[in-house]
């Protein structure tokens, strides 16, 4: 076979449900249509049940350690890197977060690659 082909041996299960398999089952014919109201909402309706943004105004204002800091940069550096730290790596990472800033500055460049 040169192409994908469908096979013509296969039910037309689109019009009919087996009752057997199905129990309770009806076919699409035979259901009753939704009223409009309860219908799918229009392109336009959906614009209007975005949120709005956040205000920056209203953040609460929260400090973070540098060594929660670190973490984070770290993990996010792994991530955009596409390494992904396992288990046992944890610990491992506790301790490079520990470290001072130019360490912590040069082990991410060593991640990126960036000069």
């Amino acid at each position: 076979m040169a192409a994908w082909q469908t096979t013509t041996m296969t039910p037309d299960t689109t019009a009919t449900a087996d009752p057997y398999r199905f129990p309770g089952a009806t076919a699409v014919e035979d259901q009753p249509r939704p009223p409009a109201a309860l219908s799918v909402p229009d392109a336009v309706d959906v614009v209007d049940y975005l949120l709005a943004a956040p205000d920056p105004g209203q953040r609460v204002p929260l400090q973070l350690e540098p060594a929660d800091r670190r973490r984070l940069d770290l993990h996010a550096a792994l991530t955009t890197a596409g390494i992904a730290p396992l288990p046992g790596d944890l610990a491992a990472i506790e301790a490079l977060c520990t470290l001072d800033d130019s360490t912590h500055t040069a082990l991410q460049r060593w991640i990126t690659r960036t000069t």
